[in-house]
């Protein structure tokens, strides 16, 4: 998670949303997001590919993401393991479990997550 493209500090994130940042941080306090600290500020940023831009609707949070993260969650990960473990090339899948996500692939990510606890 070293990178610096693709990640949004919480004002951003919400903007993107059209939501408060108040909101967001509510979805984190609620674990239906995940964030981390980075930057100098150590401010907490998400990374943009939790938004899907094509839904219909409009921007929201990529619908299979907060089923996805309680899985992890129960299974005792913390909030920056289980970003890595979205974030991380996984061989099962053959793409990072965010991009299988994005692609409609639940049930290989929730397998895969599964398969990691």
């Amino acid at each position: 998670m070293t990178d610096t493209d693709g990640w949004l500090p919480v004002p951003d994130f919400a903007d993107r949303l059209g939501i408060t940042a108040a909101r967001v941080r509510e979805l984190l306090r609620e674990r239906a997001l995940v964030a981390t600290r980075r930057g100098d500020s150590q401010a907490w940023h998400l990374p943009e590919g939790f938004i899907d831009d094509a839904a219909a609707d409009g921007p929201r949070v990529l619908p299979t993401l907060r089923g996805t993260i309680t899985v992890l969650a129960d299974g005792g990960f913390s909030d920056d393991e289980i970003l890595e473990w979205l974030l991380e090339t996984s061989e099962e899948l053959g793409a990072t479990p965010l991009e299988a996500m994005r692609e409609g692939r639940r049930a290989p990510v929730r397998r895969a997550a599964q398969a990691q606890l």
